[in-house]
């Protein structure tokens, strides 16, 4: 098999790319290197998000080592299941997971299992859970890609634009290659080469840009659960659009509809529309508690005002002073429970003061 790999039209030209590598006598796949490290780093960025969010790291330490596990196995159920084709001869080769054969979405589905079952266990909040690792997942799916490029596998139509990546008609899946590819064969040094759209690029790309999005969002959220929403609605987008341009789709049974287009536009539309929902009603409720809170501070404040102007006595006069520095302490309260609140902060980056006020509500005695 030949191994080069070659971007013609931006003048790279790899030579040698192996798809493992042998380190004490042991062949260690490039996939798997690549896979093990992305879940390592996701483990860090998602402990430093708990401990951000004032959660307990080492909750998501106990959760991610199911979550993975979970993980990978409904990654490879999910693309077994739509490929039984090819295993229904050989079973054992379900277990091969050194050439690949792990479907995203089948991951993510196990894996928001888990948590939902681990939440509900260990009495933790799932929607926070969520926004935790939606970054770790992101991180994930940008690194994880790469290991298709060392695999050939998952790329798209013939194309001719500056991305096209050529292969050798020998390292790739036979049933992955088109009409289109073959009417386009380039050949050179007596060997030939298809060229085709890298759509793990083109993936790992949008992540990247989904990451660096999410991250901006964060601090406007209004819900918890929201970036783990956001999160699937903008990744369903733009898989959307490299599903359509896939050559080794993934079909429903007895059908020629690609089961991953099918997800990815099914979870665009309901939790980009959930999320927008929900956001609309949470603003509405925050503007009513507002107001709220404004009026009853102003019918407070001229209550408090007319006593005092009435006051009989100076003993009576001292009382009135109390109860209005009460009140003038309650407003400060709740106006740095708004500043918070509107700076998106959250336990962890408040000052002591101020977390205070958003765990427990006012009472005199916080005014001696």
């Amino acid at each position: 098999m030949h191994t080069e790999i070659s971007f013609p039209n931006l003048g790279i030209y790899l030579k040698n790319v192996g798809k493992s590598i042998d380190l004490f006598g042991i062949e260690i796949a490039y996939y798997g290197i690549i896979i093990g490290t992305a879940i390592l780093l996701g483990f860090w960025i998602a402990a430093r998000e708990a401990k951000r969010t004032g959660q307990n790291p080492e909750n998501y330490l106990d959760m991610g080592i199911i979550g993975v596990i979970a993980g990978i196995v409904g990654a490879r159920l999910y693309y077994v299941i739509f490929s039984w084709d090819m295993y229904k001869d050989n079973l054992l080769d379900i277990f091969n997971l050194r050439e690949g054969g792990l479907a995203i979405y089948g991951g993510v589905i196990a894996a928001v299992i888990s948590v939902l079952v681990l939440a509900k266990v260990k009495h933790l909040s799932a929607p926070q859970i969520f926004d935790t690792i939606a970054m770790a997942l992101l991180n994930g799916q940008m690194l994880g890609r790469w290991g298709n490029f060392f695999n050939r596998e998952a790329f798209g139509e013939y194309t001719d634009s500056l991305f096209a990546m050529g292969l050798p008609m020998d390292s790739v899946q036979k049933s992955a290659v088109t009409k289109l590819m073959k009417q386009h064969l380039v050949t050179f040094r007596d060997m030939d080469y298809i060229q085709v759209h890298p759509l793990f690029f083109y993936e790992s790309i949008w992540c990247l840009l989904l990451l660096l999005i999410l991250l901006l969002y964060t601090w406007r959220k209004k819900f918890e659960g929201e970036i783990f929403l956001r999160y699937l609605a903008g990744y369903g987008l733009g898989k959307c659009v490299i599903e359509w341009l896939r050559t080794d789709k993934l079909y429903i049974p007895k059908t020629k509809i690609p089961v991953s287009l099918l997800v990815s536009a099914a979870l665009f539309l309901i939790c980009g529309i959930v999320a927008t929902v929900r956001r609309i009603l949470s603003k509405k409720r925050e503007k009513v508690s507002r107001r709220r809170r404004e009026e009853r501070n102003a019918a407070e404040e001229k209550n408090d005002g007319s006593s005092i102007d009435n006051g009989n006595g100076s003993s009576n006069d001292r009382w009135m002073r109390k109860q209005h520095r009460h009140i003038q302490c309650r407003k400060q309260h709740e106006h740095n429970r708004e500043q918070c609140r509107r700076s998106r902060y959250r336990k962890g980056y408040c000052t002591e003061y101020c977390r205070q006020n958003r765990v427990q509500s006012w009472n005199r005695t916080v005014c001696r």
